[in-house]
């Protein structure tokens, strides 16, 4: 079994809309909030099994609170009100990891949309 990152520092930067995070392999992501809000694991706004529209509108949101949940996840309030969105340590780092190719998919998803950031 491989050893997987553990976060050693997670920062909420309200005025530039972003979370920071630290991993203990060295890792350092700055994760802006509309892109943790976009990609959320809820289940509102990834539906289940039929694919749906990205979420849009997001461009100016920002963290309102982070909460531990146990030891393995934070939920993150955004200042939209959404705050069913869990994410686990795997997840985050994934998110930080993958940024530039998430990222990229979403923009071109709300393109095929017709939808705007």
């Amino acid at each position: 079994m491989s050893e997987r990152p553990w976060p050693t520092e997670i920062r909420v930067r309200r005025s530039e809309h972003t979370v920071s995070i630290a991993f203990d392999d060295g890792s350092r992501f700055v994760l802006p909030a509309e892109y943790l809000r976009v990609m959320t694991g809820s289940a509102l706004d990834r539906g289940h099994a039929e694919e749906r529209p990205p979420v849009a509108g997001k461009q100016g949101v920002g963290v309102a609170e982070i909460a531990p949940i146990g030891r393995y996840a934070v939920r993150i309030r955004f200042d939209d009100g959404h705050d069913t969105g869990l994410y686990s340590w795997d997840a985050l780092y994934e998110l930080g990891r993958d940024q530039p190719v998430k990222w990229g998919k979403y923009l071109a998803d709300l393109e095929r949309y017709g939808l705007k950031r």
